[in-house]
């Protein structure tokens, strides 16, 4: 978590992950914003959410550790949907606000091979996407309110201006 200050020292927002340690802005090998995952020390599968108890994999001999690991900057789309109703809670959302649609996208990561879903970044919808296209995994704000914005990860097409 960190604060930002804005003009004058004022005290702006704090950046908040929607859920600690399962992503980060700073990867360890510089590469920026990256979603992290543990992978077993005996079987080497990898997990996201992450796993920090025990190993998930039924086929594992056992015995290994779980350590962080940075995944797949990018994948390609396997799937994707538009969002068109409002969630329900814990989901926070302004009854008076008008609606804006989402879109969701399961994206199959590139050396991992898992399937992932998120948000599309905004100005990404349905229309920018095909299965197969491929995509980054970039910060983005869920909700702000007076003092935090809510940090998550979210989907964007390589090469696009969204």
């Amino acid at each position: 978590m960190r604060q930002l200050f804005g003009m004058g020292g004022v005290l702006a927002r704090t950046r908040t992950p929607v859920v600690s340690g399962w992503f980060t802005e700073n990867a360890p090998d510089g590469g920026g914003f990256r979603l992290l995952g543990t992978r077993c020390s005996a079987c080497t599968a990898v997990f996201f959410p992450r796993e920090d108890a025990y190993c998930r994999n039924p086929r594992c001999p056992g015995g290994g550790e779980l350590a962080e690991v940075p995944l797949s900057p990018r994948g390609r789309v396997w799937s994707y949907t538009d969002g068109r109703y409002r969630p329900p809670a814990p989901y926070v959302s302004d009854p008076a606000a008008p609606w804006e649609p989402y879109t969701l996208v399961a994206v199959e990561l590139e050396a991992e091979g898992m399937v992932v879903l998120g948000q599309a970044a905004p100005g990404t919808g349905v229309a920018d996407l095909a299965v197969g296209t491929e995509v980054e995994v970039v910060g983005g704000v869920l909700h702000e309110d007076a003092e935090t914005t809510w940090v998550t990860w979210q989907f964007k097409p390589v090469g696009g201006a969204a």
